[in-house]
């Protein structure tokens, strides 16, 4: 497993990264295996896990917290925060008060008493950058925090935050997390330079889609019912849009595209992220061991010109098929009455 530099913190990660999102009632409910499943990847090579607070509201941080026990040193940890914990409208969100609290629920859960990096889920259009840096910066000067990142900011806000950071004199964002897969290359666009630009690492997520390029997901096959996590996105499982029709026609040509090289479609898709050269490291989900017995695979496939040239005939570069996979969406162009 080939490790990198997260931009340019000096922090070596492994190219891929566990993530935990499908650990727990979200996706596998049997702890033993999600157990089994981070030990497996922690012995090929992966030193890098990714989970979130609001992942099964908890829990998956309570696995990864019991799974690493006893190897906490060796593992960079990754967690989020943003998305709603309770009802309360205060227990959610990018502002200081919140973030002191979520802080401290995570480190309990992980079971640590620091987190190497901390990200904001989401940004918010109702906190100012500001506030949200302050409070991130007293965590990092108090030693809760290694590093602080960002998670599907729009460039434009990727940009607002490196500079509100170097004004105030606060910690910045060395990295963004973003979508990125065959079938989705919105950032391809404007994260990526941007980030580059900035000399943040970027951390991708869903090379398989959402499961639309695992090779189940074939017009001559039936179509799988998506997981619970997944059934919470139906704009993009919905086949009777338009977008999603076209979305499982790239999805049918990329696997005989993959067929065709002699490799499997995850092997494929993996490496397709990984062979982005502003791609620090990506992410990969398993919900069960099987699934990451599939996806550790991909370390070793290299991609030649051609494939990435048919790739690009398949998927135009810089471009979404289906909006709704972007998870994009910039805040201060919503409307006022959807912010509250």
């Amino acid at each position: 497993m080939e490790h990198r530099l997260l931009g340019r913190t000096g922090l070596s990660v492994s190219e891929m990264c566990l993530g935990a999102m499908m650990f727990g009632p979200w996706g596998n409910p049997d702890h033993d295996e999600a157990t089994r499943t981070i030990h497996r990847a922690l012995d090929a090579g992966i030193n890098f896990i990714d989970t979130a607070d609001v992942y099964s509201h908890g829990e998956s941080e309570e696995i990864v917290g019991r799974a690493i026990k006893g190897r906490r040193d060796d593992i960079v940890l990754a967690t989020k925060f943003h998305n709603p914990m309770g009802d309360d409208p205060n227990q959610r969100g990018n502002s200081r008060r919140w973030i002191m609290r979520a802080v401290e629920d995570s480190l309990r859960r992980l079971g640590t008493d620091y987190i190497d990096l901390y990200q904001v889920h989401r940004p918010s259009p109702d906190t100012d950058i500001e506030e949200t840096l302050g409070a991130l910066t007293d965590l990092v000067r108090q030693g809760k925090v290694r590093y602080l990142g960002s998670s599907t900011f729009p460039g434009s806000q990727i940009v607002e935050a490196q500079w509100a950071a170097h004004d105030r004199r606060l910690e910045r964002f060395v990295c963004e997390q973003a979508p990125y897969s065959m079938l989705v290359r919105g950032i391809e666009a404007d994260v990526l330079p941007t980030a580059a630009r900035h000399g943040m690492g970027v951390i991708t997520y869903s090379p398989l889609a959402g499961g639309w390029l695992s090779g189940r997901w074939r017009q001559d096959a039936d179509l799988p019912t998506p997981s619970p996590a997944r059934q919470r996105l139906a704009d993009r499982f919905d086949m009777s849009l338009p977008v999603n029709q076209r979305k499982l026609e790239a999805a049918e040509a990329l696997a005989h595209l993959a067929e065709d090289n002699g490799m499997t479609l995850i092997e494929m898709a993996i490496a397709f992220a990984l062979n982005h050269p502003s791609v620090v490291s990506v992410l990969i989900g398993p919900r069960t061991l099987q699934h990451l017995e599939t996806q550790l695979p991909a370390a070793d496939v290299v991609l030649d010109p051609a494939v990435l040239d048919r790739i690009d005939a398949i998927v135009t570069p810089g471009t979404v098929i289906n909006p709704a996979d972007s998870s994009f969406a910039n805040p201060a162009l919503e409307p006022a009455a959807r912010r509250r």
